[in-house]
């Protein structure tokens, strides 16, 4: 098998988030890291079992994106907030985070709402689409037995030297293509498919626990959302 054949059975498109570099809006179809201003009519900054406010972490809005999953055809905005210090390993929504997620049919309405206790700053993210994302090479889950087994073939043949002399990974805020994480054998469990990551972010001043990220999957059975953290 060719690199080439290779690239496209193992290629998923993505969009990737850049932070500031923009005028915000303030609109319902802007996403942002460190805000969150679009919420139900009788919502607010979700507590947590302290009764404290959460984080708002991120605000995800798919209304002008290139492409949106089919997972999420139906979705409108995705809203996420978290406690501090941040939860590792895989957590159910509501067990130190919060993500709502909204119709096309929900109204929504803007409030200029704060933590101030937040150390995140806030930025509107520029959406920017990836056309080829690549899995980790030490990604059982999502590197197929067949493939890897070909990409070795070229690697003893001499023809590459590695599996990341032809392939991208990237590792920012980032909807759909693959999870990039720092810990390889994750798997979100039966009918769950991985969705979008949020990933440590200099500018906005959040580091995931160690340079870490946040990977947020769906059931695309149940609609039951899943958070898995990992870092170095």
């Amino acid at each position: 098998m060719e690199i080439k054949e290779i690239k496209e059975k193992l290629a998923k498109r993505a969009i990737g988030f850049t932070t500031g570099g923009l005028r915000p809006s303030n609109s319902q179809n802007e996403s942002w890291i460190g805000r969150v201003y679009l919420y139900g009519q009788y919502e607010y900054i979700p507590l947590d079992k302290n009764r404290n406010m959460m984080l708002p972490l991120f605000q995800l809005s798919l209304e002008d994106l290139p492409f949106v999953p089919e997972t999420l055809k139906d979705t409108k905005v995705i809203t996420v907030f978290i406690v501090k210090p941040f939860p590792a390993g895989f957590r159910p929504n509501g067990d130190g985070w919060v993500l709502r997620e909204y119709k096309k049919s929900d109204e929504l309405n803007i409030k200029d709402l704060k933590n101030s206790q937040s150390h995140i700053k806030p930025f509107p993210l520029k959406a920017n689409l990836i056309e080829q994302d690549f899995p980790l090479w030490d990604d059982e889950w999502n590197m197929p037995s067949e493939i890897r087994n070909e990409i070795i073939k070229l690697e003893n043949s001499g023809e590459i030297e590695s599996y990341y002399d032809f392939v991208d990974n990237h590792y920012m805020h980032k909807l759909c293509g693959y999870p990039a994480f720092s810990q390889p054998g994750v798997n979100f469990g039966e009918d769950f498919e991985f969705v979008f990551q949020i990933s440590s972010d200099e500018k906005a001043r959040l580091n995931i626990i160690d340079s870490g990220a946040i990977f947020l999957a769906k059931n695309k059975k149940t609609g039951e959302w899943k958070y898995y953290c990992d870092f170095h």
